[in-house]
């Protein structure tokens, strides 16, 4: 069965919020979270989730927020922290690998940390059990690819197209997914522009998908309730799950 990872912001509307959705989403059948650490100049991310990210920030999200909501979360659902390299290089990837193991949580999606710039820091991830993952693009040399992810663990995010998050672009990504498959026995998972409607189309080839923006504009639609979020979510993940694995 295929998988899918699904983003939320950490904080918005509120923690308790995060927590419910989270909680909500493990039941809705999403196999991994991805829990969003904000902040204030998400270079991958589309429009929507950085807005999302600027009202968490502006409710007042600290890291401890983070910490907090994510002992709750991932005893339950497997949950992987999301941000920039920003707040792990200011903090430093050793409080982030203690807080993690504090937590429960099992590794880290950074997307402005390269293959090069990762290499001081995958050891230490590695050495406390825990991941970090591994992205490839559609612009990569297939030499590039080999090596990316030669030492891939748990799965691979594949940016379905060269841009930011949540413009839904189409791009006929069979070529690059044939030229992973070659290199590894590692998930690979595609992101970038997953919906209801794209879903089945994009789940083609791989193992699983990846959805944020998706999710994150139903959070920013301040006509529903808190309730009537988490229930308009938890039914879109149900429906993508569904579509993925027909």
């Amino acid at each position: 069965m295929k998988k899918l990872v699904a983003y939320i912001t950490t904080g918005y509307p509120s923690l308790a919020f995060t927590v419910d959705m989270a909680l909500s989403l493990a039941e809705a059948g999403v196999d991994t979270l991805e829990l969003g650490i904000p902040f204030s100049d998400p270079v991958a991310d589309g429009p929507v989730i950085e807005r999302a990210n600027l009202r968490a920030l502006e409710g007042g999200f600290t890291l401890d927020h983070l910490f907090e909501a994510s002992a709750q979360i991932a005893p339950h659902l497997d949950t992987l922290w999301m941000g920039y390299f920003n707040p792990f290089y200011h903090k430093g990837m050793e409080y982030f690998i203690k807080q993690a193991k504090a937590t429960g949580v099992n590794g880290f999606i950074i997307p402005d940390l390269p293959l090069e710039e990762a290499r001081p820091y995958k050891p230490m991830i590695e050495d406390a059990d825990l991941i970090l993952i591994d992205f490839v693009a559609p612009t990569d040399s297939s030499k590039r690819i080999e090596e990316i992810v030669r030492d891939a663990k748990k799965f691979i995010y594949l940016v379905a197209y060269a841009g930011i998050t949540g413009l839904g672009k189409s791009e006929d990504l069979q070529a690059i997914i044939h030229e992973v498959k070659r290199h590894t026995q590692t998930p690979l998972y595609v992101g970038f522009g997953v919906n209801e409607k794209t879903a089945k189309a994009k789940a083609q080839g791989v193992d699983g998908v990846i959805v944020g923006s998706a999710f994150v504009q139903v959070l920013l639609d301040d006509h529903l309730t808190p309730t009537q979020k988490i229930q308009k979510i938890t039914t879109l993940a149900k429906e993508i799950k569904s579509k993925i694995n027909e």
